[in-house]
């Protein structure tokens, strides 16, 4: 199983955009159950932010309930993940906190790798990165 970063919904989601196609390819194929795939709780509080930000409120809601029928899995955040994810800032000093609670998930769920854009996740040795093929 992998987890599915924000950012692969944000660009499926969104505007046309380099990654928006792939993004959309893999979301099918996680809808399709053709892939084993889950978000964490940090996920959809990401999404919520970001749009509620933006100021699209509407378009948000909509994001957030596709990623909910999409991912019916959601791994809950717990105080053992921010645990695991306080030791993995301390490690690396400009990683930023949600990057951290993704990898304290992927971790300490045994999970085969983080799908995302965000290359920040290649600096851990502990976890791997994939992106939507």
């Amino acid at each position: 199983m992998i987890l599915v970063d924000a950012n692969v919904i944000m660009y499926a989601a969104g505007a046309e955009h380099p990654h928006k196609a792939r993004s959309i390819d893999l979301l099918r194929k996680v809808a399709a159950g053709d892939l084993e795939a889950a978000i964490d709780a940090e996920t959809l509080q990401e999404i919520l932010h970001r749009y509620r930000a933006l100021d699209r409120w509407l378009e948000g809601r909509q994001v957030f309930d596709l990623a909910r029928k999409i991912f019916p899995q959601v791994i809950p955040v717990t105080a053992r993940i921010l645990d695991r994810a306080k030791r993995i800032l301390d490690l690396d000093g400009s990683l930023m906190a949600r990057d951290a609670l993704h990898a304290a998930v992927v971790e300490l769920h045994s999970l085969e790798a983080i799908c995302s854009f965000d290359r920040d996740f290649d600096r851990l040795a502990t976890i791997r990165r994939i992106e939507p093929a």
